[in-house]
């Protein structure tokens, strides 16, 4: 079957991967109205197209925090990409260097943050950080990233405790005993508690900008509160983000939120989204409406359960191809 658009990948990686895994990437929280939310707001923002525009040539490249990449569209932060392809998170940096963009490594990756780096040297890598009750792992986490060459420090703050994700209770989801996260092997004890640390707050920007040199950019902020003091606590970026829908079930989507954020933040950061980026018109949306790049979760997933590193870079094409003939047709 030809692959056109990315519901193509998502239609294969819902036949061909373990039901289990399938669930695992497809979950939102609760009822999933976050989640397809996320996706139908898209559908109800139209264009107002110019005409008789020179569109023969266009630029379609941008900057993140000054590095130029060849559109404005990255790979988000997931875990666990060896539940859709043996390579896991080695597949995804190839493929991200290769199509010359953004990937932010999760710190729940079944590879480690080394055979990343290894994976495609010299490409553009952001390293995603959960806080641990246990600080001295996240300390050690954002070291390895930085002395790594990882360019970005991402810090999610819409996870203080995990969101009720009703098919990975019911399968009993668990990694398969041959996967583990390799970037916290020996981490911590096995307990009742989950490692995450909930007492997380604002000030704890200052405790990660005291561990590194890198930009730090705070992921899961929706309203326009939290957009000015994440400015005020000094972050280079902000990524709009729900979770893909997976944390507090009945938020807004991302891209409805994104206004009121950039609005907020009046060009004193940049700002980034992720949520529910199916198309090439999309992502012209989102920067129509203040974004400076968008970032694909579960579509890198089909991608790489398609093929791998190839499968991936088809799906960033789609998505490059798609965004520059909407550019063009909207003058």
């Amino acid at each position: 079957m030809a692959m056109v658009c990315l519901s193509d990948f998502e239609a294969y990686a819902k036949k061909y991967l373990p039901k289990i895994a399938w669930d695992f990437f497809a979950a939102g929280a609760d009822d999933c109205s976050t989640r397809d939310e996320n996706i139908l707001a898209y559908k109800r923002i139209r264009f107002r197209p110019r005409m008789l525009r020179d569109v023969s040539v266009m630029d379609i490249r941008t900057k993140l925090l000054g590095t130029e990449i060849s559109f404005p569209v990255g790979i988000a932060p997931t875990g666990f990409h060896q539940l859709a392809w043996p390579d896991g998170e080695k597949s995804t940096a190839r493929a991200a260097k290769a199509m010359n963009t953004c990937y932010i490594a999760s710190t729940y990756s079944t590879c480690t943050l080394e055979e990343i780096s290894a994976a495609a040297p010299g490409g553009l890598r952001w390293f995603q950080l959960y806080i641990h009750r246990n600080r001295a792992v996240s300390q050690q986490l954002v070291q390895r990233a930085e002395a790594l060459g990882f360019q970005g420090l991402v810090l999610t703050a819409d996870l203080p405790y995990t969101g009720k994700r009703r098919d990975d209770v019911r399968n009993g989801f668990r990694l398969p005993p041959h996967m583990t996260l390799k970037n916290l092997e020996g981490a911590f004890e096995v307990c009742k508690m989950s490692p995450l640390d909930p007492s997380v707050t604002w000030n704890d920007i200052y405790w990660l900008r005291s561990l590194t040199h890198l930009p730090i950019i705070i992921k899961g902020i929706l309203t326009k509160e939290d957009a000015e003091l994440a400015v005020r606590h000094g972050v280079q970026g902000i990524i709009v983000s729900n979770h893909g829908g997976r944390q507090l079930d009945g938020g807004p989507a991302t891209i409805d939120a994104l206004v009121e954020v950039v609005e907020a933040v009046q060009g004193r950061v940049e700002v980034y989204l992720d949520g529910g980026i199916r198309k090439g018109s999309d992502v012209l949306k989102a920067l129509a409406l203040g974004a400076k790049c968008v970032f694909i979760g579960r579509p890198a997933l089909w991608g790489l359960a398609y093929k791998g590193e190839e499968g991936l870079q088809d799906v960033l094409r789609i998505l490059q191809d798609e965004f520059r003939l909407s550019m063009a047709l909207a003058g």
